[in-house]
Formats: C-alpha cells, sequence, structure tokens
C-alpha cells in the first residue's frame, strides 16, 4: 500500500523504542500511540471531536459488534465508519476474533470457520477468514485485523500448536480474500506462552508479507512477566519496517515496556471503563473521586493535566456528579482519562527522540507504581 505505512524517524539509544510516523489514508499520526476504542463506532460518553482534541490519533472499533448492531449494511450505506460516526482521523478495526471466544458459550470451531451465537437474541452465526474480511472492507476502516482464535491461557502446547497453525491459514485466507488497496490488513501472532510457536507464527506471518503485525493472545489473565515475554518472543521476528500493535494493553507498565520493546500501537478500554467507576489516573497517582476527602475539595482533578475537565472543573463537583450518577459527571471523568494516557504517550515520542526513554519509564512507573491501570 502506497499509502500507508511507517516512517522509523528515531530508536530510542537507552532501550530500543521507536518514534515515527504512521502514513495512512486519513492522516498521519505519531507513533508509540495509544489508540482509544470505540466498541460500537463511540468512545463511551464522548463525542468524536472531544476524542480528537484529547490528541487521539487512530481510534478503534469492532467489527463483531457493529456486524449484528447496527449492522454492516447500515454502515456500508452510511458510507463506511467514517461518515457514519463522524470521524475524520484514522480508524482500525479488530477482527471480532476476541469477541467470539469470549463471548460465545458455545461455539465450534472448524477448518472452515466458526459457528457460534449472536450474544444479544442468540441466533446462529458463522465467521469465516473471509466472510470477516468482507465485512471489514465495508465498514471501512483503515486499518483491519485477521480473523484468529484468540488462545486461552494457560493451555497445552499441543492444543496452541493447533490453534496456530489454524490461525496461520486463516491469515492466508484473508489475505487471498482483501481487494481493497485502501486498507491494511494486519497479521495477528498467536502461540500462547510458547515461544517456539511465538517464533514460527511471527516467521510465516512475515512471510506473506502483511503492511503491519499485531502480537495478540495477551492481558487475557497471564502474568504480566509471562505476557512480557509472549511480545519479546513475537517481535524479534516481526519485519522491524513495519508496525507492531499489542493488542488489549492500556495500563502504564504494560504500555511502556512495550514501547521499549519496540510496539508502535496500544489500545485498551481500560481508561473510559474505569472512569465510569470512578477511578481516574492522575499525576499524583490513583484518584478516587468517590471518596469522602474530596466532598469539600475545590482543586483540579490533576494540575498538571492540560484536559477539558481539569481546566474546567473540581473534585468537588465531579464527586457531585459521581454520586449523582450524572451523564456528564461519566462524561468529564472518561474525557480525563483518555487525555491523560495519550499526553503520557506524547512526552514518551519525546523522550525516544532524546534517547532518554529507558529515564522516562524508570520515572512513570516509580511516579504511578506497579498497580495495573496506573
Amino acid at each position: 500500500m502506497k499509502n500507508f505505512y511507517l516512517e522509523i524517524k528515531h530508536i530510542d539509544k537507552q532501550t530500543g523504542a521507536r518514534y515515527g510516523i504512521l502514513h495512512t489514508p486519513h492522516g498521519d499520526v505519531e507513533v508509540p500511540m495509544f489508540m482509544p476504542v470505540g466498541t460500537l463506532a463511540t468512545v463511551k460518553t464522548l463525542s468524536p471531536e472531544e476524542v480528537r482534541d484529547a490528541g487521539a490519533g487512530v481510534i478503534l472499533a469492532n467489527t463483531y459488534h457493529l456486524s449484528i448492531r447496527p449492522g454492516t449494511e447500515i454502515v456500508e450505506m452510511a458510507g463506511g465508519l467514517h461518515k457514519f460516526m463522524n470521524y475524520p482521523g484514522p480508524i482500525l478495526t479488530d477482527s471480532g476474533g476476541f469477541q467470539v471466544f469470549s463471548l460465545a458459550e458455545k461455539r465450534k470451531i472448524t477448518e472452515e470457520g466458526v459457528h457460534f451465537k449472536n450474544h444479544l437474541n442468540g441466533d446462529p452465526l458463522f465467521f469465516t477468514p473471509e466472510s470477516v474480511i468482507e465485512i471489514e472492507e465495508k465498514l471501512g476502516a483503515d486499518i483491519i485485523m485477521s480473523f484468529d482464535e484468540c488462545i486461552p491461557y494457560p493451555a497445552t502446547h499441543e492444543y496452541v500448536k493447533k490453534s496456530t497453525e489454524r490461525t496461520l491459514r486463516w491469515a492466508k485466507r484473508g489475505l487471498d480474500a482483501h481487494k481493497r488497496e485502501d486498507q491494511a490488513l494486519f497479521g495477528i501472532v498467536q502461540g500462547g506462552a510458547y515461544s517456539d510457536l511465538r517464533e514460527h507464527c511471527a516467521q510465516e506471518l512475515a512471510k506473506m508479507d502483511f503492511p503491519g503485525y499485531s502480537i495478540g493472545g495477551t492481558s487475557i489473565g497471564e502474568p504480566k512477566e509471562v505476557c512480557f515475554q509472549m511480545v519479546k518472543d513475537a517481535i524479534r521476528y516481526l519485519p522491524p519496517e513495519k508496525p507492531r500493535y499489542l493488542m488489549g494493553v492500556g495500563s502504564l507498565d504494560y504500555i511502556l515496556e512495550g514501547a521499549a520493546m519496540g510496539v508502535d500501537m496500544f489500545d485498551c478500554v481500560l481508561p473510559t471503563r474505569i472512569a465510569r467507576h470512578g477511578a481516574l489516573m492522575t499525576s499524583a497517582g490513583r484518584v478516587n473521586i468517590r471518596d469522602a476527602k474530596y466532598e469539600k475539595d475545590f482543586t483540579p482533578l490533576d494540575p498538571e493535566c492540560d484536559c477539558y475537565t481539569c481546566r474546567n472543573y473540581t473534585k468537588a463537583y465531579l464527586r457531585h456528579l459521581y454520586k449523582s450518577e450524572e451523564t456528564f459527571g461519566k462524561r468529564l471523568l472518561s474525557l480525563h482519562n483518555v487525555r491523560f494516557l495519550i499526553h503520557i504517550m506524547e512526552e514518551a515520542r519525546k523522550a525516544i527522540q532524546e534517547d532518554r526513554f529507558g529515564d522516562f519509564k524508570a520515572e512513570v512507573l516509580a511516579k504511578y507504581g506497579d498497580k495495573r491501570g496506573f
């Protein structure tokens, strides 16, 4: 794809983290970056303009969820996701593989595809690598994912080997079915927690010459050190000139460690999900806005933050909105958390360009502690 490529501008001398520009049909974005998740063509409670103003580049939508509601045809009739949700920047769609394997209680995996049921009404569904590509082409995102099996953790070597081989066959089928030249199809590295299978999957996907590569099957309950090893085992065999995407990661420790290993793209529902429960990421660490100590606190949520919430509202008011279950409160808290992570990535990119990313990572993790999400 001539209109999609990664331009690596600098590699940090301390860690090997990469700073670059990802060129897409709907604009250029800097990496490494955090991508907010808009599963149903919306980042929960936030408008596209607010997400854009927070500094987001790429945002995510989900193939499975959109295919059943409102339906692929509706989005296609609207002119694709960009017009449907009024977001002018780059969009990425997950293949729905994770949802198929996490939401479907009963599923039957065959060589052809996966039989399962609609989690909303129980209707039978059948996804194949080809049908998923067809849906993603109609949705029209800039970056799309191959259909794969998200392998549970833990799993036996025998099971993971069979699953990984099938994922590779599905990746080739999806690549053959993909026709749109204005979309970048990523291959997804599976292999569970087994180094030999991660290596094999990454090497075979690299031979297929995808425009980019995702690292899947992580953050599903495995210990942190296992997750990091999974990433290392995959990334060392991926083409260095192609973008690398670590799926489903949104906590500072995982993002910064991933960037140090050479990952370019991260996504997670975490910042908006925890915000809706009153948990905030701040420069002083975790804030639980529901706590009584904030009832008469008329200071900004985070004096070091430049988001709309912190510029205009106090902890006392945010606590009032949260305790009153006002939607506006969820919007303000979500906006802050999204901006917080995006700002961290802005600082990370600056540190990479100045060859001090290792120091930056250590400072951030020492400041925020080792809690997931903070």
